[in-house]
């Protein structure tokens, strides 16, 4: 069957980065689901392992956001059929989804939401486990506080699309988003921002204008070393700043005990790659957005469709990642 690997760490400009490749059909494990792939979306994740993977005794399988079809399950699931439809982000300990079949533990996936298409679906699982995990698990933001205050940095990227989306519909709280670029700034306030900042200019002095000194809840979608000391002056006492990407130099955790902050780390492989006894809890959270969708309640992040799935094509879709200055998600349809 059709795939897309990598077999060696080059630049993406180089026609080797990425490789299709002649792949062998997925045997499913007991409580997996064999999916006929029909769309998949690109996240910051697939260009970072693409570029620390060394040359392996094999290519691997990129690949962390799909959308498809049921055509196999194993002998202990019980909560999908052959003919279903699906959406998940998957486990990055296995072969990803960028094949025309891919197995997923039935646990981590869930039926797509009803009233979108494959690549609209596609779009989400990833950035929506990664955001609802970071509010609600990690930071625990409050659901019916109408008080408290959360700032979103990069709030036109994938998962801060989606964090504001979810911020909105399920709490109380008022939402500021970061973003630099006209286009980016109406982008967040359509996904529904009370307010939007510029993360290139003094947050503090932004911040204040809106008459907001302290914030309860930041969360950080961007790179954690440009934003860390600022974020860690602007949170509120005994409040919460969660990150997502690991901070590259050493960070200064003395003024975080003043202030009793609680720093939180989010990372929506981690129940997979350690099998954590929650793991279901992936696919009650996707099966909420689901809900949630179909209820008109969020949107789809999706901004550019790609086609065909192929390498050529996947290579596009990682330089525009690359490029830092995609709004939303891209995904890639059809073999």
């Amino acid at each position: 069957m059709k795939a897309v690997g990598v077999a060696r760490a080059l630049p993406i400009s180089d026609p080797e980065s990425l490789l299709d490749l002649d792949w062998p059909p997925p045997t499913p494990g007991a409580r997996d689901l064999v999916v006929q792939v029909r769309a998949v979306s690109v996240n910051p994740a697939d260009s970072k392992v693409r570029k620390r993977d060394s040359a392996n005794a094999s290519p691997r399988v990129l690949g962390w956001d799909a959308a498809g079809v049921v055509v196999e399950v194993g002998r202990e699931v019980s909560a999908f059929h052959v003919g279903d439809e699906v959406y998940f982000a998957g486990d990055v300990t296995r072969a990803g989804s960028n094949s025309e079949r891919c197995v997923v533990d039935e646990r981590i996936a869930a039926r797509k939401p009803q009233t979108l298409d494959f690549a609209e679906a596609a779009a989400l699982p990833l950035t929506a486990l990664t955001a609802y995990e970071a509010l609600f698990e990690r930071m625990h933001v409050s659901r019916t506080a109408s008080a408290k205050t959360l700032l979103i940095v990069g709030g036109a990227g994938g998962v801060g699309s989606i964090a504001i989306q979810l911020a909105k519909v399920l709490t109380a709280t008022t939402v500021i988003a970061t973003a630099s670029r006209e286009v980016t700034r109406d982008w967040v306030t359509r996904m529904g921002a009370d307010h939007v900042i510029d993360h290139h200019g003094d947050l503090r002095v932004q911040l204040t204008a809106l008459g907001i000194e302290r914030v309860d809840y930041i969360f950080c979608t961007a790179e954690t070393d440009p934003y860390y000391a600022r974020l860690v002056e602007l949170v509120a006492p005994q409040g919460t700043v969660c990150f997502i990407v690991p901070a590259a130099a050493p960070v200064d955790m003395a003024p975080l005990h003043p202030k009793s902050v609680t720093i939180a780390w989010e990372l929506m492989f981690t129940r997979a790659r350690f099998q954590a006894p929650d793991l279901a809890e992936q696919g009650r959270i996707l099966a909420e957005v689901a809900t949630l969708i179909d209820a008109g309640k969020l949107r789809t992040t999706l901004t550019q469709r790609l086609s065909p799935i192929c390498a050529r094509t996947m290579r596009d879709a990682h330089a525009r990642i690359e490029s830092g200055t995609t709004i939303g998600k891209i995904a890639i349809e059809g073999w």
